[in-house]
């Protein structure tokens, strides 16, 4: 089992607009609503590969309920953090015609030190049963960076693989715990180190570098360009094929799944890199996150070319 841990989560509301045009008053062609969230994506696509998700996050108020609802609507098993303040919403509007997103996301409720208590005890005791632990997206207003660290450290230490996906003072600070494994993509990376981050011998040099911050193996994204890894000793390059992309919300989170599922399941780097580059790319086929067809992931496997550098 794979832990899939969210700590700002939202619903998410997915609006099909063809031909969206920003200051006009205009109809959706349809409309998603999903328990949303960076982890909750990640979750779908373990599922969607034959892995086996459990989910952990803040709820709370109307939101929290029907967020709580509709995972388990999509059998998305969750073990939830229940707090006061209300579950944000987040408004995803997708342009099919173009193959553009627009996100609009409501800032996460500010949270107290107790309440990032009772979600590292709720990490912790659900953990016990997990081969790996993965943490997604933004800290909520109020967590310190610190705390952050010290449930990665707590959670290396009772001996899980975790890995990261966040970015800022968040990233840094998990960069310090040392936890198994860190994806970031290029302008997280860049943010970090303090410049651009460019290309695929840029992205190497990079993802390097960071490794040496702590990490055992770094994964860093380079959109229709692919994705590096970089551990102790490899080096990989995967390349997918050209795409027309519809969205490419939740595409991150759906090569974090194909990745960690690949790697938990006895893949080497080569092999689970490909996996989460093929699932990166279908995901951004498809209009909602984490969702996509497992016709378009098995023929993008095929045709994703790996490198070793």
């Amino acid at each position: 089992m794979i832990l899939c841990v969210t700590p700002n989560t939202a619903i998410d509301r997915t609006l099909i607009v063809p031909g969206f045009r920003a200051g006009e008053a205009l109809h959706a062609e349809r409309a998603l609503v999903v328990a949303g969230g960076k982890g909750l994506n990640v979750a779908r696509v373990i599922r969607l590969l034959g892995g086996e998700a459990r989910c952990a996050g803040f709820l709370g108020g109307h939101n929290g309920r029907l967020f709580a609802e509709l995972a388990e609507r999509e059998g998305l098993r969750g073990a939830w953090t229940w707090v006061e303040h209300e579950t944000r919403t987040c408004v995803i509007i997708v342009d099919p015609e173009h193959g553009q997103a627009t996100g609009v996301y409501e800032p996460g409720a500010t949270l107290s030190l107790e309440d990032w208590a009772r979600l590292q005890a709720d990490v912790l005791r659900e953990s016990t049963d997990a081969s790996a632990v993965c943490f997604s997206g933004s800290l909520p207003s109020g967590v310190p960076p610190k705390a952050f660290a010290d449930l990665i450290a707590s959670l290396g230490a009772a001996g899980r693989r975790v890995w990261v996906d966040t970015s800022s003072a968040a990233l840094q600070a998990a960069l310090a715990a040392e936890p198994f494994g860190i994806k970031v993509n290029g302008l997280e990376a860049g943010a970090v180190l303090g410049r651009d981050v460019q290309g695929v011998a840029a992205a190497l040099e990079a993802a390097d570098e960071l490794r040496r911050a702590g990490p055992t193996l770094v994964v860093l994204t380079l959109g229709a360009s692919g994705a590096v890894l970089v551990s102790e000793r490899e080096c990989w390059h995967a390349q997918p094929p050209p795409v027309r992309a519809m969205s490419s919300v939740g595409s991150g989170d759906a090569f974090l799944a194909g990745l960690v599922t690949g790697l938990e399941s006895g893949s080497g780097c080569s092999d689970a890199l490909r996996r989460a580059v093929a699932a990166g790319t279908a995901n951004a086929l498809s209009a909602g996150g984490g969702q996509f067809a497992m016709a378009d992931f098995n023929r993008l496997l095929r045709e994703t070319v790996i490198r070793q550098h």
